[in-house]
């Protein structure tokens, strides 16, 4: 796990629009991948040519803020930094690894300034060391305080993924970024 789940969280149905002042059930939840959430994304960052893009690429897991967030697997940080405007990740930081000679990165955003603090690209890591923490909502784009866990089977060429994509994008972007429960496993 990248986040230690109790037994007991939330599913969200993030299709009918996102509510900030909305009070959780539960302290955890999970967001779904490939959701298509309508009325979520009115930053400008997700204007696109293509539409607004509202299909989530990303499996969000909410948790307290400073929550641990861990390595899936052993690797490296590749790329760290702060993606800063409104609506976007926050602080960020992707890692890469390798499966049967196959590369993979994994993106987590929404973490907390002190995630970064320290990084460097091409530092090791291993499955189940701490690598970041859940950032509050001013230091992670202006969000609930959560994680947004991400993969690519694309090499990143800077510090940040789409991790909403519009209807006419959602077919190959299914392609580049397969379901985080293929790592996660089955969290819905």
């Amino acid at each position: 796990p990248v986040i230690e789940l109790p037994p007991i969280y939330e599913i969200f149905d993030f299709t009918g629009g996102y509510e900030p002042k909305r009070e959780r059930k539960f302290d955890y939840g999970i967001g779904r991948y490939d959701e298509n959430r309508k009325g979520m994304y009115d930053a400008a960052i997700f204007q696109s040519e293509g539409g607004t893009r509202t299909i989530h690429m990303g499996i969000d897991i909410a948790a307290p803020v400073g929550t641990a967030v861990k390595a899936f697997f052993d690797g490296e940080i590749f790329l760290f930094g702060n993606n800063s405007a409104p609506g976007d990740y926050g602080f960020t930081i992707i890692t890469r690894h390798t499966f049967a000679g196959e590369e993979l990165y994994a993106l987590f955003g929404h973490l907390s300034a002190a995630s970064i603090l320290g990084k460097t690209s091409g530092q090791k890591i291993q499955a189940g060391e701490v690598i970041a923490w859940v950032g509050e909502r001013h230091e992670n784009g202006g969000w609930n305080p959560h994680l947004h866990f991400q993969l690519s089977l694309e090499r990143p060429q800077n510090c940040d993924l789409p991790g909403v994509v519009s209807h006419q994008d959602r077919e190959k972007a299914l392609a580049i970024y397969p379901d985080p429960r293929l790592i996660l496993g089955p969290l819905y």
